[in-house]
């Protein structure tokens, strides 16, 4: 493992794990589930926490310092946090936690003495059901719901991937997603670390990324990390786009995950390194469930098939199979359940016609590409991509896809507001790129209308200096939504 502080071996991280649990059990058999969190630097130091606490029985919930004090709050009483551990560098934020929770500096933890014994004890006490991880869901559509996520979750989920993407101990994951979320905690991370493979961690930063490919073979990111790299690309002189295109071309795979990878972005991609990114569709409550192939022909717009031990259905507003409709998954990678919301847990799942296992309704709507054995095209969140106007039914992101082929437009988000006529009024918010080709409403307009449906057409666009987004870069549509609808309250 390679961090900011050097080079780790994964003996000397098992080591630190084993010396905190034996700190956190102080005499204890297990910590029996206990939430413990942790707000520590992407490092050695964060594995060696978050497994420390798995060794002692207890469930991790992962801070970011990206959180405002708030949300990290909202995070600790929501799970019923007692205990925080954190880092030197993060010290000042947690110390703003102190009065809902007890805070534990991470380093002197770390250097207690090791009692293997008892950490053995505990660590097989936690069966496959125990609760390993509580994540927080990305409230793009809502607030923020934790995940429980049990240890056969994340096992499952390392040997699924891992296969799927053939990771292996020569492999170098060039790690700069945030680790508070399922994508670079589980599916980067652990899967490198179940692989023998070693990782890089470090933040994101546009050019220190290009460069760092010099040295990796494998490279996960988000869309809005791609469009960030393709800016710095566009801004470098020649010779650092030539050493750049070749640190790409060398690796063996790079993958896009978290949101939809628009098409524009992954033909971008494909110019400079010669392939597509693999795409994927996962969550946090499932992690990843449908990838394209890693050998063979990869789909652009397109998540892939689903993996083994996956099973898919395409449920229509009837609750009948269709062809278009709510994707529900079910698995042994389906998470436990949210934590103390039962309404919501059971809500979240529904019955199986047959009388099988209970099926997931991911919240997304999808369709099969080309044939009923194709590969899956996701359309977008159900309660904030798919809306209704006018008596169709129409795909946010395929209306943001073709105006993100215009070139002033930098990012573009397509949302629905209450209309009496429409039933939602089909509106896009764009940020400009600086550019001197003409943008006004009525240009992007006709833009679309010549390329899709009429009824597709956004009834307004409006130009905003920034989306409001979430740490993975996501957009957070419900804020959006609310923003613009304030505006026109005091207009």
């Amino acid at each position: 493992m390679l961090d900011a502080s050097g080079s780790h071996s994964y003996a000397s991280v098992v080591s630190g794990s084993i010396r905190l649990a034996s700190a956190l059990l102080r005499g204890r058999p297990s910590l029996g589930g206990e939430r413990v969190a942790i707000l520590v630097a992407p490092g050695a130091r964060f594995v060696e926490a978050f497994f420390g606490v798995l060794l002692a029985g207890g469930c991790v919930v992962v801070l970011s310092p990206l959180h405002p004090v708030p949300e990290s709050r909202y995070f600790c009483e929501d799970a019923e946090v007692r205990l925080v551990l954190v880092s030197a560098e993060h010290a000042e934020l947690a110390g703003a936690l102190a009065s809902i929770c007890e805070v534990q500096a991470l380093e002197p933890l770390l250097a207690s003495k090791e009692d293997i014994g008892a950490v053995t004890a505990a660590a097989l006490s936690a069966g496959g059901d125990s609760p390993a991880v509580q994540l927080y869901t990305s409230g793009t559509t809502g607030k923020p719901k934790g995940a429980v996520i049990t240890h056969m979750n994340l096992e499952v989920q390392q040997e699924l991937v891992g296969a799927a993407w053939g990771f292996g101990p020569t492999d170098t994951l060039l790690h700069a997603l945030p680790l508070h979320h399922m994508h670079g905690l589980a599916i980067a991370l652990l899967t490198a670390l179940g692989a023998g493979a070693t990782t890089r961690l470090t933040t994101f930063d546009a050019p220190a990324v290009w460069d760092a490919m010099h040295d990796a073979t494998v490279f996960m990111g988000v869309p809005a990390m791609y469009h960030r790299l393709f800016v710095a690309f566009d801004a470098a002189d020649e010779g650092a786009r030539t050493r750049w295109s070749t640190n790409a071309r060398a690796l063996r795979l790079a993958t896009s995950g978290s949101a939809a990878l628009p098409v524009t972005l992954a033909e971008r991609w494909r110019t400079i390194t010669g392939a597509i990114p693999l795409e994927r569709f996962g969550m946090t409550e499932i992690g990843v469930g449908i990838t394209n192939r890693l050998d063979g022909e990869r789909f652009p717009g397109c998540v892939g098939f689903p993996l083994p031990s996956v099973e898919t259905r395409i449920v229509g507003d009837d609750g009948l199979a269709a062809d278009t409709g709510e994707l529900w998954i079910r698995g042994p990678s389906v998470f436990a359940g949210y934590h103390r919301r039962d309404a919501e847990t059971k809500s979240a799942f529904a019955d199986d016609p047959d009388g099988g296992a209970r099926w997931f309704k991911t919240g997304d709507t999808v369709t099969r590409d080309g044939s009923p054995d194709g590969p899956f095209k996701i359309l977008g969140r159900t309660s904030v991509d798919i809306l209704k106007s006018g008596g169709y039914k129409l795909s946010a992101l395929e209306i943001e896809e073709v105006l993100r082929e215009h070139p002033a437009v930098a990012e573009v988000a397509v949302i629905g507001l209450p209309d009496e006529e429409w039933g939602d009024r089909v509106v896009a918010c764009v940020v400009r790129r600086e550019t001197e080709a003409p943008c006004d409403e009525a240009a992007l307009r006709s833009f679309v209308r010549e390329r899709l449906a009429p009824y597709k057409v956004p009834k307004d666009v409006l130009f905003l200096a920034e989306l409001p987004k979430n740490t993975l870069g996501k957009v957070v549509k419900t804020s959006l939504s609310a923003e613009i609808r304030g505006r026109a309250t005091h207009t």
